[in-house]
């Protein structure tokens, strides 16, 4: 064989798409080269996610899925084919997204990255005095024990042994391993002077005549039509803690257990952030949690806190912020356990590498922002010695100072360099800058987008005439006329997180920008210091919580004045005009599709034959207003919906109202009926901003606003910050996009480092006064960024 000829296996250097149709796409065909670093741009809600992660990723975990036992596929989760015709080169994917981590209350970055297991090891090896084996310092293991006799049958004949077992675990007992206690106020749980059945529950969903009190009245140990403040002491006790005891109402067997223990299991277990909004409000009114008086917060035992290596217990080490902890770790020397200090040594560099060295270990995981959690997981793949793999990245550069980006553009180019494939869906110029090759999707967003607008190298996308194109080296200028502040708000002694002992007064009526690197204090300083008083309205990153079963309809609270309306038009109920409810179609339940579960194959979703995909009863879509039935008003565009609603039969100035919001946040394209989960990170964030808009209130918190946003529509957003504060609002921007630094009335800047090297002013003023100094890591790169 000729020395020249290329050996056949090299010849495969290209991912070839071709044909790809998941959500928005519309029969994309590209060929991604391997062993490069590719960057998948285009406005918000173009396809890129449905291109990079439905597509590509989701095909390769799929067939990778395939090669285990059927039994292991069981355990994991099913995934169906992505619609596209053919699919070749691809190589093994790990993805790194933007999901905030479990918000779980028992996670702690520790948990979640595995480093508290190395140290748990570390400390039954290590500590002193010695008490027990791993589990014994860990916070969500329980000390157990028991005895009594068992029966063993063996050879034909029964046996009774005597057997006993205890298991150490560190968690503290008084908490449960939660590090905080909660205390009940009963009187925000029921009204005494009522009896059940005139309904002296006051906690969400326990209705008279629901379930939920149900079991309390015919529960037989308690007088139904008796007042509360009238039961004996053995009454209340049976109400309020009754242990969990099975009883028979009516036909049915059900468990009885007192209020108290009901509240704490179906209200207290479950993650703050996770709830409704009313149930939160419930909870915040009815719970006061405190510091667990008996651990101080550490979540474990006295045991676990009372063995110490090198002076330090295992919750010492864990409060430690981590570039500490590193050198604490790096000065231990014990040649049994060196395997476990080096591997312990090298996550813990790679928290300092990446940027998070100011976190500590005992954080929970779910207070993490959006960016710090995929950084997080991005720990897990730094150290790996896999190549030829293709890395997939979800806008890696969110909650990144324009300091903190170069150091994850050189992570990438690491990563690259180790002969894998990284593809990254990202917006900033500066993390466009370092491909070798470009994809641009559009040239809208919705149906207006899902086409390749462009491929090749960053000069051709410069050059070329698409959006992305044209906005590139977009600069905005420092602004000329300055509003003057009207008041301001007084921040006196903020010590919050790494905050030290902050003195700010922030100007009210103008656009304020918060910003510094990351974890330099700057959420800590509003959300810790403003409170969620009335009139304060806090937009932050947290996920929009939506199945297939939401909408930007339903989300909004759009859909109950359509559905009165619709009701009122045709004299008939509101409830025919959900999908969720009456006017269901029975076939589906409303879901549009009906899904077949495969066990271990992924299950099959086929359109609901009946419905044919629309929902709803057959009767209920004879029922119009404005000539348009319900599935007709939930396809339509909020455009097109926002003059529909406008004007004429259909005039509905309440829906009408949230439509011109989503409007103004640039999410015209979206369908009223779009389900929430098939919307991107950017929308999701501007679904939340628009409804949040109505809410009376004089200030506006914003937590990095332009999150997802592609460079056209940073203007957009730009001009609706300058319609809130002109119409009196005072808006104040936790931001790190140079464009609205440069756009802000006045900058507040924090550092000059993270963590413990932060949460200090070191700048405050005008733009223009910044880019002049100089004097801070921003004021460098905002200088850079406008020319000046």
């Amino acid at each position: 064989m000729n020395s020249q000829t290329p050996h056949a296996a090299d010849s495969h250097d290209l991912i070839r798409v071709q044909g790809a149709r998941a959500n928005n796409l519309k029969n994309v065909s590209v060929e991604i080269p391997k062993r490069r670093l590719t960057v998948f741009t285009g406005v918000s809600g173009s396809g890129k996610s449905s291109l990079v992660f439905g597509t590509i990723a989701a095909e390769s975990q799929r067939m990778i899925n395939e090669t285990y036992s059927a039994f292991v596929q069981g355990f994991m989760p099913t995934l169906a084919r992505p619609d596209v015709d053919v699919l070749e080169g691809l190589t093994t994917a790990i993805i790194v997204d933007q999901e905030r981590m479990g918000a779980n209350a028992r996670s702690t970055i520790g948990t979640a990255t595995d480093v508290n297991a190395m140290l748990r090891i570390l400390y039954s090896r290590l500590g002193e005095p010695h008490i027990g084996s791993p589990q014994a310092y860990s916070f969500n293991v329980a000390s157990i024990s028991g005895a009594g006799a068992v029966t063993i049958e063996r050879g034909g004949s029964t046996t009774k042994e005597r057997r006993s077992f205890s298991i150490t675990g560190g968690m503290c007992p008084r908490c449960e391993g939660m590090g905080s206690v909660n205390d009940i106020d009963l009187t925000q749980l029921y009204d005494d002077s009522k009896s059940l059945n005139e309904g002296a529950l006051t906690i969400p969903g326990y209705t008279a005549d629901g379930w939920g009190v149900r079991i309390f009245t015919g529960s037989g140990f308690l007088d139904p039509d008796k007042p509360i403040r009238d039961y004996t002491k053995r009454e209340l006790d049976d109400f309020l803690r009754h242990e969990p005891t099975k009883v028979k109402v009516g036909d049915i067997n059900m468990t009885y257990e007192g209020l108290i223990p009901k509240v704490q299991k179906s209200f207290l277990s479950k993650d703050r952030e996770a709830m409704q909004p009313h149930i939160r409000a419930f909870v915040d009114r009815a719970v006061t949690f405190t510091t667990c008086p008996e651990c101080g917060g550490t979540r474990l035992s006295e045991g676990a806190r009372s063995s110490r290596i090198d002076g330090l217990n295992i919750a010492e080490a864990c409060a430690m912020q981590i570039s500490d902890l590193a050198e604490w770790v790096r000065g231990l020397s014990e040649p049994s356990v060196a395997p476990l200090l080096g591997a312990l040594q090298q996550t813990l560099d790679s928290f300092v590498e990446i940027g998070l060295g100011y976190l500590s270990l005992d954080r929970p995981s779910g207070t993490l922002s959006g960016g710090e959690a995929q950084r997080t997981k991005i720990i897990r793949h730094l150290g790996s010695s896999l190549t030829d793999v293709t890395y997939v990245f979800d806008e890696p550069s969110i909650g990144l100072h324009p300091h903190d980006i170069q150091r994850m553009n050189e992570l990438l180019l690491r990563l690259r360099d180790k002969g894998n494939t990284v593809l990254v869906v990202e917006h900033k110029p500066e993390m466009i800058a370092i491909a070798d090759h470009v994809i641009d999707l559009g040239p809208g967003a919705g149906s207006a987008g899902g086409s390749v607008c462009f491929e090749g190298t960053l000069d051709d996308l410069r050059a070329s005439d698409t959006l992305t194109g044209r906005h590139l080296d977009d600069r905005a200028a420092l602004k000329a006329d300055l509003r003057t502040p009207n008041g301001a708000f007084e921040i006196r002694g903020a010590t919050s997180h790494n905050l030290q002992n902050v003195d700010v007064d922030i100007p009210l009526g103008v656009l304020v920008v918060v910003t510094g690197v990351a974890g330099s204090g700057k959420s800590s300083l509003l959300h810790g210091s403003i409170p969620d008083a009335s009139g304060v309205v806090s937009i932050d990153q947290g996920a929009i919580r939506g199945s297939r079963r939401s909408n930007p309809a339903t989300y909004t609270g759009m859909l109950d004045p359509i559905r009165t309306a619709f009701a009122k038009a045709n004299g008939v109920k509101p409830g025919l005009f959900s999908a969720n409810s009456e006017g269901a179609c029975p076939n589906c339940n409303g879901a549009g599709v009906i899904f077949t579960d495969l066990g271990m194959m992924a299950g099959v979703a086929t359109t609901c034959e009946v419905c044919e995909g629309k929902r709803f009863q057959a009767s209920v879509l004879e029922y119009r207003l404005g000539g348009r039935n319900i599935s007709e008003v939930l396809a339509m565009s909020v455009t097109d919906a926002e003059s529909f609603f406008g004007s004429g039969d259909a005039r509905l100035p309440a829906a009408h109202a949230i439509l011109s919001r989503l409007v103004d946040v640039g999410l015209g394209y979206l369908s009223l009926g779009q389900p929430l989960n098939t919307l991107s990170g950017g929308e999701r964030q501007r679904l939340k901003l628009a409804t949040h808009l109505s809410e009376k209130g004089g200030i506006y918190i914003l937590d990095e606003p332009t999150t997802g946003l592609h460079l056209a529509d940073v203007e957009q957003l730009l001009a609706l910050l300058d319609r809130l504060v002109d119409a009196g609002k005072s808006v104040i921007v936790v931001e790190h996009h140079q464009a609205v630094m440069a756009h802000a009335d006045w900058i507040i800047d924090l550092g000059p480092g993270a963590g413990h090297d932060g949460g200090r002013i070191v700048f405050e003023g005008t733009p223009a006064d910044l880019v002049a100094a100089r004097s801070t890591l921003t004021g460098t790169h905002l200088a850079a960024y406008v020319g000046a």
